[in-house]
Parts: structure tokens; sequence; C-alpha cells
């Protein structure tokens, strides 16, 4: 049960961070529209709905180089085919040690498999397409016990609000969903086969006993900083982040009516450390969401190329079935200029009276030059070219060093990319994966060289290992002019 007044607080809070996400719908609607129309949420209504969306695609490079880039940073950062991160405690030495160089293999591998086990990667898979889209794709991870550690789930754009403290991280996660009456009874209100009835509104009450199981009730996730937090105490309520589920309305007849703004509440727990993981591919300032990723950079090109293959096919049309011009003489009769057909005309001073109305002579390949122009630009804006040549390298002994020497620009360009995913993402994740595997006793005993002591997690993908060859390459350069000199 939630305290007097913490309803309109999360309410109050909820209003002012869906105030700071409203002026960035606009933008995400347009970057939707043009590159991935199914993976937007602007209203609670959109869900489970068929109709065709992708209306402004005519030419799907743009989409193309999106689930490219997708694969890329998916292989290229956190590939489930190879270890992608090492644990270790910041002393050379002791990781060397025996039992401590054996417990770091044995937790490594333990957290691996959990990983592979889970639908972590899935995830991670459609955050690293939303992120080169959106700028901004979180992912919860919330500890499991039905026989896996961890959960994790991704939300589409326009579904969510976020907050951040004061030294940037993303702290505050709040999203609007529906379930169905029957969904959220089996989620919030069955105790032991019975359904406890205090715990939902009177109004999903009714409407269960009614038989109206799949009417639709607006639901609001809250995850905060906890301001009752009291390290000392073990329950729940008392832990670091409150993560709080309520009624907001619900949908019957095809109305949305607004549930009474009381403080009773689906449920209520805390957690040691917040559960979301928020990436941004680039943040100005203050700014909570990713305000520069590949889509926005690249949307000016992706509506030239629709533009283009609209007009491409207008004029391509005109040469083919171009507009005519007749006599009035033949209003009333029969004309066409399908192939094999017949229009009878008269001759009326040396010139037809069916004719074209114009010549088209549309330069074909000026506009197609023009728009190969717009896909490379889009291609590039993507890194297609440096993902695409990890994915058709079919050799298996590719290297790091290779890859830097071929592509070093590409990969500068993404590192401050790879240092922000690590801050947003790989560290958080590395962290509750540990701490989830630690409260279930899924890990071995410590050995007491380490007992107590922070570990050190380096990443060693490809992506990870090309980044710290290219500096690497740059201090070999510089002592062999020395040399040479």
């Amino acid at each position: 049960m939630l305290k007097q007044g913490e309803r309109q607080r999360l309410e109050v809070l909820r209003a002012q961070l869906d105030n700071q996400r409203s002026t960035f719908i606009g933008h995400w609607r347009d970057l939707a529209d043009h590159f991935a129309s199914r993976r937007a949420r602007f209203t609670l209504t959109e869900g489970n709905r068929g109709e065709k969306k992708n209306q402004k695609i005519i030419d799907s490079t743009g989409t193309q180089a999106a689930n490219i880039l997708r694969a890329g940073m998916m292989s290229g950062i956190t590939s489930p085919a190879r270890p992608w991160f090492r644990l270790g405690t910041g002393d050379t030495d002791l990781n060397e040690f025996g039992p401590v160089k054996r417990w770091l293999d044995d937790v490594q591998r333990i957290m691996i498999t959990a990983m592979g086990k889970t639908n972590l990667y899935n995830s991670l898979s459609v955050s690293y397409g939303d992120l080169g889209i959106f700028g901004t794709a979180p992912i919860s991870v919330e500890e499991d016990f039905d026989g896996e550690v961890f959960h994790t789930q991704s939300y589409p754009v326009g579904s969510y609000m976020l907050g951040k403290d004061h030294k940037g991280r993303i702290n505050v996660f709040i999203r609007d969903f529906r379930m169905t009456v029957r969904q959220l009874i089996e989620k919030f209100a069955v105790n032991d086969n019975a359904i406890d009835w205090d715990v939902v509104s009177h109004q999903v009450k009714n409407m269960w006993e009614r038989g109206q199981t799949e009417s639709w009730v607006d639901v609001c996730h809250a995850i905060t900083p906890n301001p009752d937090y009291n390290p000392d105490m073990v329950d729940s309520k008392f832990k670091k982040f409150k993560s709080v589920y309520y009624e907001r309305g619900f949908s019957t007849g095809g109305q949305n009516l607004t549930a009474g703004l009381s403080d009773k509440t689906l449920s209520e727990k805390g957690f040691d450390m917040f559960p979301i993981l928020a990436p941004r591919w680039c943040i100005t300032g203050e700014d909570v969401y990713g305000t520069q990723c590949p889509g926005m950079d690249s949307l000016g090109y992706v509506r030239q190329l629709q533009l283009g293959e609209r007009r491409s096919f207008e004029a391509i049309e005109k040469m083919m079935r171009p507009p005519m011009i007749a006599s009035s003489s033949m209003q009333n009769k029969h004309s066409s200029i399908l192939p094999g057909d017949i229009t009878y005309v008269d001759m009326r001073d040396g010139q037809q009276s069916f004719r074209p109305a114009y010549e088209v002579n549309f330069p074909i390949k000026d506009m197609e030059f023009k728009q190969d122009q717009a896909r490379n630009r889009i291609q590039r804006a993507f890194y297609a070219d440096l993902f695409l040549m990890l994915a058709n390298d079919t050799r298996s002994n590719i290297t790091a060093t290779e890859i830097a020497e071929r592509k070093e620009e590409k990969l500068l360009a993404l590192g401050p990319v790879l240092e922000q995913l690590n801050f947003d993402v790989l560290d958080p994740l590395i962290d509750l994966v540990f701490d989830y595997h630690l409260r279930q006793n899924l890990l071995p005993p410590a050995p007491e060289e380490i007992a107590g002591s922070p570990l050190k997690v380096e990443y060693i993908s490809v992506m990870a290992q090309a980044q710290k060859l290219i500096g690497i390459a740059g201090i070999e350069r510089f002592a062999g002019f020395v040399q040479n000199t």
C-alpha cells in the first residue's frame, strides 16, 4: 500500500517528465515514419494493431542501413558467440594467482551461460536498432526466480519517460502501457490460486465478473529513487529504488475512463540497483534523451530519397502513359493508349487530333546519380561499410588488428558511442547480473585473497579490442618515425 499522497506524487512526477518528453515526440514520429514505423508507441491504442504503417517508405535503404547497424553492433560489441567481457581485480599479479584466476573464470562462465539462457541478446539487438534510429533505447533487467536468473524487456520509443541524477545517470523510468483485465488479475491479484480483490479497483472487479476479461486497462509503471531509502533496513520498501505499478484508467465500450486517484497500488517493491539500462547514442548538455544518432543525421537524405523515388515514378509513368489531347468530336468516342488497341481519329489541318499533351524527356540517369548519392550518405551515416566488412569477411581468423588497420577512421568516429554504451549499458548490466547471481547463491565462494575487494571488468569484444589497437598503432607509428629520424 502506498503512503498517503504517494500516488499523487507519482502523477505529478509523471506529468513533469511527460512535458519534457513531448518536445521529442514530433521528431521521433518523423523518424519512425521513415525508418521503423512499428518500433514506436506514441499512444496506448497503437499496440496490437495490424494496419499498414510504412506508407512513407518507398526506398528502404534507411531501414536496411539501420538493420546493418543493429547486426554489426550486436556482433561487434556483445556477440553471443564469443566472450565479450573479462573479470579481473585490477591487480595483474593477483589475477594470475591460481585460486583467484579459477574463481574469476568460473564466475565469468556462469554469468555468460546465464546471459545465453535468457532473452538478453534479443533485447540488446532490438535496443541497438532503436538506438541508431531514435538515439535512446532503454531495456529493463529484472531478477527472475522462475528458472532464469533475470529477465529483460526492451521498450518502444514514445512509451516511456526518463529522468536522470546530478551525474547524468538515468535513475527515473516511467511508462504507460495496457493490460487486459485477465492479464492484470493473473499478474497482480492471484495469490495461492485465489484472487485478492483488494489489489485491483472496483471497475476491474466488475469487468471480470461480467466476463469482460479482454477489456483494456491503462497501467503506469514507475521506478524512482526511494525517498524512504535506508541502507540499514532489509525490507524491500527501504531499498534504494522503488518500483510501483498502479491503474490509470480502463477502456470499455470504446471509451477510456480515468480511474479514481486513490492510494491503492497493484504492486510495490524495491531494488538495490536501478534495473533500467538506458543507452543514448549522443547527449547534449543536460538533455535526458539522445539528441544525435545516425537516424537523425540521415533523416534529410531519407526524405530526399523517398521524394526522388516518387518523382521518378511519376516521370516514367508520364513517359509510358502520357496525358493526351484530342478534338472535342472524340469526347464520346472510344479512345485508348493501350498496346494493340485502336483509336480512330480524323486528320485536321495536317495534324493528328489525338496526341500527347507534351513531350516528357526525363533525365533518369541524372536522377539515379542523385539518388545513389543519398543512398551512399545514408549508409555511411549508419556505418554500413564498417559493419558489412565484418559481416562479409567469412574468415574465422580475422583479427582486431586487421579491423583497426582497415577501418581506423570509422572506429575513431564510433569511439565516443562505445564509451557512452559502456557507461549506460555494459557497466550496469554486468553489475546487475553479478548481483542477481550473488543474491541467488549461484556463485562459488570467493577466495579470501579478494574477499570484499571490487572487481574490474575488461571488455574484449572485437570492437573493444580494435579501439585499443588504434591507440597502440599511433604509438607504433610515432616510435617508427623517431627511430627513422
